[in-house]
């Protein structure tokens, strides 16, 4: 398990930063975890799930134990 920031995470999902924060409000993206201070840190597994759930959506696949749908 690995710790992301923000950086990595928009490049990783193609999503700028004010949408990243928007989704985080509707619970339809992970949330970080605190580093310390203000520094944030998203789990990589937790994004790649993500991301595979709007696969599954796009295609109409299903993927059991995915929380975000």
């Amino acid at each position: 398990m690995r710790l992301m920031r923000l950086n990595e995470v928009k490049a990783k999902v193609g999503l700028s930063r004010s949408s990243i924060y928007r989704r985080m409000e509707t619970n339809e993206f992970p949330r970080p975890v605190s580093l310390g201070g203000r520094s944030k840190g998203w789990i990589d597994s937790e994004v790649d799930e993500w991301i595979m759930a709007r696969i599954a959506e796009d295609r109409g696949d299903t993927i059991p134990g995915l929380n975000y749908q």
